[in-house]
């Protein structure tokens, strides 16, 4: 068995600011709080390792887990024409027991 090897990651504060796009506050995202966790929105090549960097690096908390998804767009009409919103990807960052995150207030 080889052992896995942990590649070293860094990610500059520019590009912590332009993978992490915005804070997601719905019902069910503010019932994920509840259990230490924050939706954030964030660009569509963003991947966990760099999310979780840029999440630690910007609130300096400690995450535990970073779970991602990729939302499609919807269609929808507007004046009989049919137009179709932007897909993006959400991540539902897991934080450490007494961190917290408060998505009210700015950076």
């Amino acid at each position: 068995m080889s052992a896995r090897r942990e590649k070293q990651l860094s990610v500059s504060e520019i590009l912590a600011f332009e993978l992490i796009r915005a804070p997601i506050v719905t019902e069910k995202s503010t019932l994920g709080s509840e259990h230490n966790q924050v939706t954030f929105k964030v660009r569509i090549d963003a991947t966990k390792p760099q999310i979780k960097l840029a999440i630690e690096q910007l609130f300096k908390v400690k995450v535990v887990a970073v779970n991602t998804l990729r939302q499609r767009g919807k269609i929808k009409r507007f004046k009989g024409r049919i137009g179709r919103r932007s897909d993006y990807k959400k991540a539902i960052v897991s934080l450490a027991d007494g961190e917290s995150i408060d998505v009210t207030t700015g950076i």
